[in-house]
């Protein structure tokens, strides 16, 4: 998941601007743009941008910041809604078709994505979405001159923790771990990879209606957490400073200045650590380890393009934007993952790519982002939901808050956010 910010003035300004121009572009006699609305920004606006050069009729990319669910809320109401949005979350997609806010999309003949995914965009048996753009979210990222044997497992990865820990409290070297946990989804990340290896049968439950968030697995995936944030040193400058720490930050710390070793974090994290690599060591990633060796189970990320309600063009651009070559100009610059399966690996620029590509194709792993399914406030963002409530549990216990307090505290939030959004027991 991408932050989100609450609806703010600022917001509501760039969407009346954002409408505005729509409908000068609408107005002036000419052809009439398509115009989409996407969350993205700086280098990832840009490669959109150069994707969407390839298409006719113009097209007219809008970012709409970092909520644009609100965004998309103000254009609604002022009644300029985009012909199409890109939306980080797919509940966002079966919210806006229940409101009755968008059409009915299709894929090209060229799209086919990982079992599972693309029911998470329907809605009363019909498409409203299709996924444009994947994220790998179980990598670990670290140098290889600052960890030369990767964890094989959980337990080695716990291990390491311990020696790195006692190494930097007592000679002040690099922390085990980077973590920017003033960003929620931060720790949201690490408990769905845990989750999915402690409970894989569990884990597509929480997203449903009926979901127990005090059951064993919740219990047992913050047990598993809890004995390693809780280690002493684990990260820099302790929990209380880490839940200050931006994501970005986390990066620095281990790409550029080399106070932390490791961080868990997306393949996008490439985009953040290539501007501060320092001399020619570029970072690697392993697997999020499970309990066996061999890494454990496939968390995913996407973003899904809709079209909305009497959008001109938007149902067309919807379609090609799923064909296999319509994102060859992301793939070439890199930094892009493609849910569609008909993208041939050697379209990747590098073997990292080929490889994360080729480990989302492999049957029966691959999970989707599971507070991305969450109903309502409960999905998290700053301050709110699951963010909030892992926030605490990450604060408890790495300020000496017995493990089994810890957890009864967590999965007691947990339970009342997920009745307060409706869902839950």
């Amino acid at each position: 998941m991408r932050p989100a910010l609450r609806a703010s003035r600022r917001t509501l300004l760039r969407a009346t601007a954002a409408g505005a121009t729509a409908l000068a572009a609408g107005c002036s006699g000419g052809s009439r743009s398509v115009q989409v609305a996407v969350v993205w920004s700086t280098s990832e606006l840009d490669r959109f941008r150069d994707v969407v050069r390839g298409y006719s009729p113009n097209v007219q990319v809008v970012s709409a910041g970092n909520d644009i669910d609100a965004f998309l809320r103000a254009r609604h109401l002022a009644g300029t809604s985009p012909d199409v949005a890109i939306l980080p979350r797919p509940g966002l997609v079966t919210e806006y078709a229940q409101r009755g806010w968008l059409s009915p999309v299709r894929g090209s003949t060229e799209y086919a994505v990982p079992a599972g995914l693309g029911e998470l965009l329907t809605a009363e048996g019909q498409r409203y979405g299709v996924w444009v753009k994947a994220a790998h979210k179980s990598l670990v990222w670290h140098l290889p001159s600052m960890l030369p044997v990767q964890p094989a497992n959980w337990d080695a990865l716990v291990r390491r923790t311990q020696e790195l820990g006692a190494l930097a409290r007592r000679d002040g070297g690099p922390a085990p771990l980077a973590i920017g946990a003033a960003d929620g989804w931060v720790l949201t990340d690490w408990f769905e990879n845990v989750l999915a290896d402690v409970a894989p049968e569990s884990y597509n439950t929480l997203a449903r209606p009926d979901a127990d968030w005090q059951s064993r697995p919740v219990r047992d995936a913050l047990d598993r957490l809890a004995g390693l944030w809780s280690i002493k040193g684990a990260f820099v400058g302790g929990g209380r400073r880490a839940l200050l720490t931006q994501y970005e930050e986390s990066v620095i710390q281990v790409v550029h200045t080399k106070r932390a070793v490791m961080l868990v974090g997306a393949d996008f994290t490439a985009d953040v650590a290539d501007p501060f690599q320092r001399g020619p060591e570029a970072p690697v990633t392993f697997r999020f380890p499970g309990a066996e060796p061999g890494g454990g189970p496939l968390i995913v990320g996407g973003d899904a393009a809709v079209a909305f309600a009497d959008a001109r063009g938007g149902v067309e651009l919807v379609e090609w934007l799923t064909r296999a070559d319509s994102f060859q100009p992301w793939l070439r610059a890199g930094g892009y993952l493609s849910p569609n399966t008909n993208v041939t690996i050697d379209s990747y620029r590098d073997a990292v790519g080929q490889r994360l590509a080729e480990e989302m194709r492999t049957p029966r792993t691959l999970r989707f982002d599971l507070s991305d399914q969450l109903p309502g406030a409960f999905t998290g963002s700053d301050g709110v939901g699951i963010w909030r409530i892992m926030q605490g549990f990450f604060a408890d216990v790495t300020d000496g808050v017995r493990a089994s307090e810890a957890i009864r505290r967590a999965t007691g939030l947990l339970a009342t956010a997920a009745r307060s959004a409706g869902g839950g027991r």
